[in-house]
């Protein structure tokens, strides 16, 4: 039987994150490359399901979904309970200010870092420099907060996070995730649960993806 999703992607994009959870439930799905050197999340094609020209994007029996923190979401109420709290569980408020942080908050604060020529391309140092402090604030602040036994949801939205930290961005030298001992020792714990070691296989990732990465050799596509 055809699985009912598909997930565009493209290797080490944010989608990655959506993949680590499809992964974890055991959902069937499909992947369709966005080959992001053709640029093409900016094609009319696929414009049409996601008019930010942005991945991933998430097929569904009811539509397109986007933004990543919408599709995790939408997943996990899926299977209420199982990977995110319920709505009628206490710990769903915590567990919702958490993932809306690592959207609108750090996910944002590296897109600023990784795409600074999109914002202030007369200032692209200078918008580096202040967005790596802002980071090193946000990720301490991560780190201390940080549960043990995360709720998948929010590990597999924070795991590619720590890796996108560490290689991209122009000098990667001012990341080091030893610094942040609870985020450096859930890395490596993640990045041996056998969904996410398939995950990482799919997109070329290596052996430790998170806890100490490497520029993906994918099988299909670009990362950039």
């Amino acid at each position: 039987m055809t699985p009912d999703l598909t997930l565009h992607y493209a290797p080490d994009n944010a989608s990655l994150c959506v993949r680590l959870l499809l992964e974890e439930m055991e959902t069937p799905y499909r992947t369709e490359l966005v080959d992001r050197s053709m640029r093409a999340q900016k094609s009319e094609s696929y414009l049409k399901i996601n008019p930010n020209g942005l991945i991933p994007t998430l097929q569904t029996p009811n539509g397109p979904i986007f933004e990543t923190a919408a599709i995790l979401l939408w997943l996990a109420d899926h299977t209420p309970g199982t990977v995110f709290p319920a709505t009628t569980d206490p710990a769903r408020g915590s567990a919702l200010a958490t993932l809306f942080w690592l959207s609108n908050t750090l996910h944002h604060s590296l897109r600023l870092l990784f795409y600074a020529n999109h914002y202030v391309p007369d200032a692209v140092n200078a918008l580096r420099t202040q967005t790596r402090l802002r980071l090193g604030d946000q990720f301490k602040q991560v780190n201390q907060a940080w549960d043990k036994s995360p709720h998948p949801v929010l590990a597999c939205y924070l795991a590619p996070m720590l890796r996108w930290a560490a290689l991209y961005g122009g000098d990667t030298a001012w990341f080091d995730l030893s610094k942040y001992p609870n985020l450096h020792s859930f890395a490596k714990t993640f990045e041996v649960r056998p969904a996410v070691h398939q995950a990482c296989v799919a997109e070329g990732l290596g052996q430790t993806p998170f806890s100490a990465p490497h520029l993906p050799n994918p099988p299909e596509g670009s990362a950039t």
